[in-house]
């Protein structure tokens, strides 16, 4: 059996990029095969390609990138997962990745697609979401009436954040350009501060502020906290720990593919808590492109979909 795939050969711009057909792995026990219809396109996608992470993430080559999908159980060795099943798929970042046909993964890394969602909505919930879930439910544990702030709230972990931690009885606010103010207000924030025309740092009271930048827009968010408060933040830009200058606690967010996270985040989608913002779509021949769209900045607000025939 053939599968058709983008693969990557040696680390280097968008066009190392190149469709082939390859063969498909055999099915072993508890695994399911899935004809996939989209898969998202993430900003690690384009750091792993272009080696930015090579000495933390060493990847077997030639590699075909991808975290999240959507697709059809086509088959199944696997309890409870069964053919006809339309599904939301997330790969183990250093096996087959979702910028394919097909794809072969354990139960664990499969839940029922949310039927509230779109086939390219699908293909861009899983890895957002587990990195909008994690940080905010298993670390700092967001409850009603605590005042928090969101960093890149128009992204697509953040404008999920914004959307959990509404629905969890937060208080929220968030940074993002000008131009995305409207789109984060709609999604529930209390307050915007648009970044491009106004500082964000003369913000006060704030129980947890999430990080989704690191550099300076780090380093300006300690004045922010309250005492006893919690900057969290995710993978970025290097970061100047302060915790103890400004009494407040600093936590790295360490993002997994815990099953029961996949899982909750399917569940909020189903109750159309965790939704999705899609932006552009292209066909999967046009990865490249869509690399060099997201590496330039230019992309418009909502996550790359590449949709698979």
């Amino acid at each position: 059996m053939n599968t058709k795939a983008i693969r990557y050969h040696q680390y280097g711009p968008p066009e190392v990029m190149v469709l082939e057909t390859i063969e498909a792995p055999a099915l072993t026990s508890g695994q399911v095969r899935v004809s996939l219809c989209a898969a998202g396109v993430a900003p690690l996608d384009t750091k792993l390609r272009a080696g930015l992470l090579e000495r933390h993430v060493p990847l077997r080559l030639p590699k075909i990138p991808g975290r999240d999908g959507a697709g059809v159980i086509v088959e199944s060795s696997a309890e409870g997962l069964h053919v006809g099943d339309a599904v939301c798929v997330i790969a183990d970042m250093f096996g087959q990745g979702t910028y394919a046909d097909s794809i072969v993964l354990p139960a664990a890394r499969v839940v029922a697609q949310p039927a509230s969602l779109t086939k390219r909505q699908a293909a861009a919930l899983l890895q957002p979401g587990a990195s909008a879930w994690i940080p905010m439910v298993r670390t700092a544990q967001v409850s009603s009436g605590m005042k928090i702030l969101v960093h890149a709230g128009s992204g697509a972990v953040g404008s999920l954040m914004i959307r959990l931690a509404v629905h969890l009885g937060a208080e929220v606010w968030a940074t993002c350009s000008s131009a995305n103010r409207d789109a984060v207000l709609a999604l529930g924030a209390t307050g915007v501060v648009a970044h491009d025309k106004e500082d964000f740092s003369t913000l006060r009271g704030f129980d947890v502020v999430f990080d989704l930048v690191g550099a300076d827009t780090h380093d300006r968010s300690y004045p922010v906290l309250k005492p006893g408060g919690q900057l969290v933040w995710l993978v970025a830009a290097p970061i100047r720990e302060r915790g103890d200058e400004f009494k407040v606690r600093v936590i790295r967010s360490i993002i997994d593919d815990d099953p029961e996270c996949l899982r909750q985040v399917a569940l909020l989608a189903q109750q159309q808590v965790l939704v999705p913002a899609v932006g552009q779509c292209f066909p999967l021949a046009e990865a490249a492109f869509a690399h060099a769209l997201l590496e330039s900045g230019k992309a418009p607000r909502g996550r790359i979909v590449l949709d698979i025939a």
